[in-house]
């Protein structure tokens, strides 16, 4: 039988979060968004040198930092150079959720031209979520006006 390229159990793209304190980030996302943990590798020193979590229909992938490795945690590049995008069912309740959790909002969930309700939250470890739920189809004409008034605000 011939192997997958893509495992079975995952999609093409999983984001892979390098976290200080790669345990306490573990515990934060199974109360903040419901992760469930697929597997754990202890690395020397009680660090964790890769683990998967389940969030949703998708796989994160994360590890404390290591010199070796080309992801850098928040706290050594003073922000991150990426976010991660979460779908929900129900983003002001999530958002609560994550608040309660530890996490902080850096955007107040509102409603956006694209059909989002959306909103941004800082993980405790520098991570930053950006959490919606669709509730609107814009037709793409509507979208391109709806962008320009938008841009427009944002500007004055």
């Amino acid at each position: 039988m011939a192997v997958k390229p893509v495992p079975e159990g995952y999609n093409t793209v999983s984001p892979y979060l390098a976290v200080e304190d790669a345990a306490g980030a573990i515990d934060y996302y199974k109360k903040a968004f419901g992760a469930k943990e697929r597997m754990r590798m202890e690395a020397p020193g009680g660090k964790i040198g890769h683990a998967e979590l389940e969030i949703g229909d998708s796989i994160v992938m994360l590890s404390d930092p290591f010199p070796q490795a080309s992801t850098r945690p928040p706290s050594e590049l003073g922000g991150t150079s990426a976010g991660v995008f979460l779908y929900v069912e129900d983003v002001d309740s999530l958002v609560q959720k994550a608040v309660d959790a530890g996490g902080k909002v850096t955007m107040e969930v509102t409603d956006q031209f694209w059909g989002d309700r959306f909103g941004t939250v800082t993980d405790p470890f520098g991570h930053v979520w950006s959490i919606a739920t669709h509730v609107e189809d814009v037709p793409p004409e509507e979208m391109a006006e709806r962008a320009k008034a938008a841009m427009a605000a944002m500007a004055s």
